[in-house]
């Protein structure tokens, strides 16, 4: 179903510009959008190609508008985060599954469990002794619940995750496919050169309206829990160790690795294949650049970089040599400053 450009501005604010009347369908980017539908502008370095969209509504910020507004023949909503407010737009525009309530036959559910009147349980899912699905929540087909786990209200798990026993999620979360939350974390002593376990007996909170992409991995606490705050984000195969704490609406994009007992502040963010030692703790706001190893402490805000850039071949292998010499040039340069000093007194 379409709706109203006057609609949306009514309910997320902006500043509108064009008829209210327009009525759009669906989200589409500028080169393809037509005029049922709407589309955003979220740099600058796109203005002539959103000027010319046949977009029938724009979504960008007043400081792009006297550009485009010549030549754009349709409505706009002028805000100062467009691609927010395309989020929000995206939302309600999205094609909606129609609700789905009860339990498939061929799922396997304990007697024990409790599965709220209004909550999907789907085909051939295993809930184990006291699990409990409460009110909305929606879990696919092939999903393991393990025993006392707990799906909140409105969170939806897609098909085939592993959710294993004592763990708890909040509401409105989202977990996608392969998703594996509460396995065991890597905790072994070592006498004489041979492994033995210690037994992962925490469990995996986890908060409100928190994202979890396909097949990432969240280990149990090994006496303690492992916690993941409100609203955090995680992309696809990222692997939190056992013991760690993630804080409030952190973002980590795909192949992060956090090992154990890692604690992360609220509001960070880390670039895809950004590596957390152990152990260490990072304050709030710290933004990590992809394919960085953060392998201390970070006590102050801001964004962190380390990783050495691309060159060709033979130029790295050259640099690589100068760089494992640091050492004895240091030790040569500070020789010759203390001659140098020498030579000056005389």
């Amino acid at each position: 179903m379409g709706m109203r450009i006057g609609e949306l501005v009514e309910r997320f604010g902006g500043q509108l510009q064009g008829d209210p009347d327009t009525e759009v369908r669906s989200i589409a980017p500028l080169e393809r959008a037509g005029p049922a539908d709407i589309s955003f502008l979220g740099t600058g370095k796109l203005r002539a190609q959103a000027a010319h969209s046949r977009a029938g509504a724009l979504i960008l910020s007043p400081l792009d508008e006297p550009e485009v507004a010549g030549s754009h023949e349709g409505a706009r909503i002028l805000t100062g985060n467009p691609y927010a407010y395309f989020a929000r737009t995206a939302q309600l525009l999205a094609p909606k599954e129609a609700p789905r309530a009860g339990i498939h036959p061929s799922a396997a559910v304990h007697e024990s469990a409790r599965v709220d009147p209004s909550a999907w349980v789907g085909p051939h899912v295993t809930l184990e002794a006291g699990a409990v699905i409460e009110a909305g929540a929606v879990v696919d087909a092939g999903c393991y619940i393990g025993r006392e786990a707990l799906v909140g209200e409105h969170t939806h798990f897609f098909a085939n995750v592993s959710f294993l026993a004592r763990c708890v999620i909040g509401a409105r979360g989202v977990v996608h496919s392969g998703a594996v939350i509460g396995g065991d974390g890597f905790g072994f002593a070592v006498d004489e050169g041979v492994y033995i376990k210690i037994p992962q007996t925490g469990r995996v909170l986890i908060g409100d309206d928190v994202d979890i992409g396909a097949s990432t991995t969240i280990d149990r606490g090994a006496m303690d829990d492992t916690v993941i705050e409100d609203g955090v984000k995680l992309d696809n195969q990222i692997q939190i160790g056992h013991n760690c704490h993630i804080g409030a609406h952190t973002a980590m994009a795909g192949c992060v690795g956090v090992a154990g007992s890692a604690v992360i502040g609220k509001y960070c963010t880390f670039g895809g294949a950004a590596m957390v030692n152990g152990h260490i703790t990072i304050a709030d706001h710290v933004h990590i650049t992809a394919g960085t190893l953060v392998s201390n402490s970070i006590a102050e805000p801001g964004r962190y970089t380390g990783f050495y850039p691309i060159a060709p071949n033979a130029e790295w292998e050259r640099n690589a040599a100068l760089v494992r010499n640091l050492s004895s040039l240091r030790a040569r340069i500070r020789a010759l400053e203390k001659e140098l000093k020498a030579l000056e007194g005389r």
